[in-house]
């Protein structure tokens, strides 16, 4: 499957993205697992959105060979600058 990383993951992992592999049957929450254990003082884990195929995922979804999974951080910074209409 292809990994994207996306905000701070591009930074730690030194790439926009990868093939991984995992064993047949593995979940949202494996390739998770996985990455934490790639770069585990990233410190975003616990707040992570997954994406499969350009839909957000589950924990428990299961992944096939030839899934895109995109890993998107939080988003962090930002004020609320002039023309802000919150």
């Amino acid at each position: 499957m292809r990994v994207l990383y996306f905000g701070v993951l591009k930074d730690v992992f030194g790439s926009s993205g990868e093939e991984m592999e995992l064993a047949d049957g593995a979940s949202v929450t494996d390739l998770i697992s996985a990455c934490r254990g790639l770069a585990a003082d990233a410190g975003v884990w616990d707040a992570i959105a997954v994406a499969v195929n350009q839909e957000y995922a589950r924990g428990v979804d299961v992944l096939k060979d030839g899934d895109e999974v995109a890993l998107l951080p939080p988003v962090s910074g930002g004020s609320f600058g002039v023309g802000w209409q919150g």
